[in-house]
């Protein structure tokens, strides 16, 4: 038997351009002699369609086209299409087999994730527990992505018959995401002694960004086949019935990249796919000179190449000379086009406005933002008149404790550090330097300025501004944002670690006041297992700290005014 695997990357609510992507892929795999071609887990809709589900219309539409499909592709493959299906009023995550002209047969999805960035039980009945499918005379089991999560479902399979598992899924990459699903494959694997083909989609849907990465295990556990992550790919499977059961012939195991190298590319692919699925023209930042401006305009380049990045210097009367040389050399570089626009005239126009209604009082974090809502404007101005969308380019250590400007720096469609700490905008800084990732529309070679990687970070909204003065060390505040963020480790754990409790506590409290703020804050590229956004929602009201001994009162932590950065605003200032 001959299995096509079609590791795509599907567009949501494009049912038409996803319907005849499918036709294509099915088409080239009947050149190939497929029996069957699989797509991943709602391919037809696009993986996730949210409250999509819920509209009749899109329902109509999706059984309309899924009609059409089969009808289209009567000739050569069956097709297992990931689809929403109605029944009884009740709508399924389903797969539908599609054979000579028409559908065949419909299994559901029983295990409906509803944790981290899964909320389907919102939208899906659970369907019962899945049967094997008959494919050209093959009893194939097709539990759909969270179905092998959990035993019940393979074990199922494996107890009506099913000789081969194919596992459709739309699993959304994070820093631990690979190593996780293979052990999860090995496991049914081993307890129902099939062979498991896992087909991935590739892509990015908002702040989810799917890495592809498709493999098959055979009965014996041994990878038979290992797709490249990060790109769209099509192979036919050759499978041959042994006296032990169905087993597929080696293939292609590509490596895959881990650890920085992973996490560059899954910004690349998140925006490009948020920029080309939104036909934006191309986009706009702000170059300040500082390493995290600097590595979105590197991952900028590599997703959409020099052409369509713009990057503006927008400098103050604080502006270093350092800053100013930095942003022109990183821009030169990368090869895009750079301009500079003072904001010297809009803040002094500004700041004689407010002189009659702030006179009496002293310059402080007010005027600090003033600065950076200027910038903003002058930013959202930019992509008003030209289309392109504006990239925000606050790091995941900036937004956890609000280090960040409301209408400033925030400002933005998109953010693709948006999930990486500074610690880490900092290794994929280097790593670009070092290595062009496959597919890269950049260059090659240094693309971010050594000095960016060495000099103090600042806001330079002040004379000798630096992030330090506000904040501990970022190699300090990043495993305490860590501890609690990722872990929800207790404060005493995180104190154990070798912070004082001050410091953790002064952190702590930032983090809760900055809700409001990442409640606000534009989608970025999900990297970790907990992102700001559909991973980890906490109320805006909350009084919520905890109780941690101390024999000396915790001055700090109450009385602490906050962090600033960019207009970086005081964390009850901008409610």
């Amino acid at each position: 038997m001959r299995i096509a695997l079609a590791q795509l990357n599907a567009t949501v609510g494009d049912l038409a351009g996803n319907a005849r992507r499918a036709a294509e892929a099915h088409a080239k795999a009947a050149a190939l002699s497929a029996d069957v071609i699989v797509f991943p887990e709602l391919f037809l809709n696009g993986y996730p369609p949210e409250d999509l589900v819920l509209k009749p219309a899109f329902q109509d539409a999706t059984r309309a086209e899924l009609e059409r499909l089969a009808t289209a592709c009567a000739e050569g493959p069956a097709i297992l299409m990931g689809t929403i299906w109605r029944k009884d009023g009740k709508v399924y995550n389903a797969v539908a087999l599609l054979d000579r002209g028409r559908i065949e047969a419909i299994t559901a999805k029983a295990e409906l994730p509803n944790y981290g960035v899964f909320d389907e039980k919102r939208v899906f009945a659970s369907g019962p527990m899945p049967g094997p499918l008959n494919v050209r005379g093959v009893r194939i089991g097709v539990p759909i992505c969270e179905d092998i999560w959990t035993p019940e479902a393979v074990e199922t399979l494996a107890e009506t018959g099913a000789e081969i598992i194919i596992s459709p899924n739309g699993s959304p990459f994070d820093w631990h995401k690979p190593d996780t699903r293979m052990n999860i494959a090995v496991a049914r694997v081993t307890e129902s002694g099939l062979p498991l083909a896992y087909l991935n989609q590739v892509g990015g849907q908002d702040e989810l960004v799917f890495d592809g990465a498709s493999f098959v295990l055979n009965g014996d556990r041994s990878l038979a086949l290992q797709l490249p992550a990060w790109r769209e790919a099509l192979v036919v499977t050759e499978w041959q019935h042994t006296p032990s059961g169905w087993r597929c012939q080696s293939g292609e195991v590509a490596k895959l990249a881990d650890g920085s190298a992973a996490a560059y590319d899954a910004c690349v692919l998140g925006l490009r796919d948020y920029v080309d699925k939104n036909a934006f023209p191309g986009v706009v930042l702000g170059l300040s000179g500082g390493i995290d401006s600097a590595l979105v305009a590197a991952i900028a380049v590599d997703a959409l190449g020099p052409d369509r990045v713009h990057a503006v210097m927008l400098p103050s009367k604080f502006t270093s000379d350092d800053s100013l040389q930095d942003a022109a050399e990183c821009a030169k570089a990368l090869g895009i086009r750079y301009d500079k626009v003072s904001i010297e005239p809009a803040v002094a126009g500004l700041t004689w406005s407010l002189k009659d209604l702030f006179a009496g009082t002293n310059s402080d974090i007010t005027e600090e933002n003033l600065q950076s809502r200027v910038r903003g404007t002058i930013l959202m101005a930019i992509s008003n008149k030209f289309g392109a969308m504006l990239v925000t380019t606050g790091n995941k250590s900036e937004m956890s404790v609000g280090y960040a400007t409301l209408y400033g720096d925030m400002n933005g469609g998109f953010n693709p550090i948006k999930d990486l700490y500074k610690t880490e905008v900092y290794a994929l800084s280097r790593w670009r330097n070092e290595q062009r990732p496959d597919g890269a529309f950049g260059p090659q070679g240094i693309v971010i300025p050594e000095r960016i990687l060495t000099k103090a970070p600042t806001a330079e909204l002040r004379a000798n501004q630096t992030d330090q003065d506000s904040l501990p060390p970022y190699d300090a505040l990043d495993d305490i944002l860590v501890s609690l963020v990722e872990k929800e480790m207790p404060v005493a754990a995180v104190i154990a670690r070798g912070h004082t409790l001050e410091t953790v506590k002064k952190v702590e409290r930032l983090l809760y006041l900055a809700e409001y703020k990442r409640r606000q804050a534009a989608p970025g590229v999900k990297i970790s297992s907990r992102n700001f956004g559909r991973d980890r929602r906490y109320p805006i009201t909350n009084r919520f700290r905890e109780d941690v001994p101390s024999e000396k009162p915790e001055k700090t932590a109450s009385a602490e005014p906050g962090t600033r950065d960019g207009a970086r605003t005081h964390p009850n200032v901008a409610k």
